[in-house]
């Protein structure tokens, strides 16, 4: 019961900040250049029609207005109808969302898999090859631009190779989508049977997911690496060691549970950062996200699709946020006790 409510007093927590994140966006929003009247009127449109679809929009009313109708049709789960699509934003975003945290959440573990370890090496070998090839990669990782890493396999895998298939999307054209469970086309593949579609999508997310685990490998070593020094130096190590307990107890019982902490909280970041930023790796690989999604709107300043763009970012943001705190009442119960008492 204690957790609910600790629960209940996080999202409580975080109601002035989503408001704040509306009164922003919806000032932000209006300051973009460019008038969405004129681009849904079309190049040949009159003064006329373009006031007449200005006023059809709200976009004649005063600002306060404008407001307050936005936060009426935001209390009805009503976030606007895109211009560019002419669809509404909550369709456009519920259908993009899925294909954003498939490859989100693929690049991150895969990164994950590789960067943990190599840290954890880095770590009990330092200043040896392992702790070097960690270093490299870290600085590769940072340095390199996801677009140029994207374009890079691309070229050498799908153009001079030819193992990987063409960066047109989550599926070949030659499949048809799975019945969606989930909206994670290699899951829902493989829930409903078809072994050629789960694969045909599982090989067209692993090189964008390679390309993004790439860059979010970099900080998950650097922190795993950092935070396995200072618990293999610190003075609890050394009075187990003098125990007698075996290496192996010493490094995952002790050492790495006790780093667990900054690796959670750098995986929440790196998470919530890539999912909102990973638009040059949607674009180059035509991935149909929700970046790539507000990059598009942004351009044409199509104000409800930025605005449901940057609503569901901060949702996801404070569901996360909630998630990594209960994350660690789970690694060390003393932070809960702490947080309740």
């Amino acid at each position: 019961m204690k957790y609910f409510i600790q629960i209940g007093s996080r999202f409580l927590q975080a109601v002035p900040t989503l408001f704040g994140i509306i009164v922003v966006t919806f000032l932000l929003t209006r300051a973009l250049p460019g008038d969405p009247a004129a681009y849904f009127a079309g190049a040949a449109a009159t003064p006329a029609s373009i006031a007449e679809i200005r006023t059809k929009l709200g976009l004649d009313q005063p600002l306060p207005v404008q407001f307050l109708s936005y936060l009426r049709d935001l209390g009805n789960g009503n976030l606007g109808q895109s211009v560019t699509t002419g669809q509404p934003v909550v369709t456009e975003l519920l259908r993009r969302i899925p294909a954003s945290l498939e490859l989100t959440l693929f690049a991150l573990l895969l990164s994950v898999a590789v960067a943990v370890p190599l840290g954890i090496l880095a770590a009990v070998r330092q200043d040896s090859w392992v702790d070097q090839l960690c270093r490299f990669v870290v600085t590769a990782g940072v340095s390199l631009p996801t677009f140029f890493t994207g374009l890079l396999l691309v070229y050498v895998l799908y153009f001079l190779l030819g193992i990987a298939p063409a960066p047109i999307g989550r599926l070949d054209m030659t499949f048809l989508t799975p019945p969606q469970v989930t909206g994670f086309l290699v899951i829902d593949g493989l829930l409903a049977r078809e072994w050629a579609t789960a694969w045909a999508a599982l090989k067209q997310l692993l090189l964008p997911a390679v390309t993004l685990g790439l860059f979010t490998l970099a900080p998950i070593a650097r922190m795993t690496r950092a935070s396995m020094l200072a618990a293999l130096g610190s003075e609890y190590l050394r009075t187990a060691r003098a125990a007698g307990l075996d290496g192996q107890t010493i490094l995952f019982v002790y050492a790495f549970r006790n780093a667990l902490l900054p690796i959670v909280t750098t995986l929440g970041m790196v998470f919530s950062f890539t999912l909102g930023a990973n638009v040059l790796v949607e674009k180059v690989f035509a991935w149909p996200g929700i970046g790539s999604y507000a990059i598009e709107a942004l351009v044409v300043s199509d104000y409800a699709a930025v605005q449901g763009f940057v609503q569901a970012m901060a949702v996801l943001f404070v569901t996360l946020n909630l998630a990594i705190d209960i994350l660690y009442t789970l690694v060390d119960p003393r932070i809960g006790m702490e947080g309740r008492a």
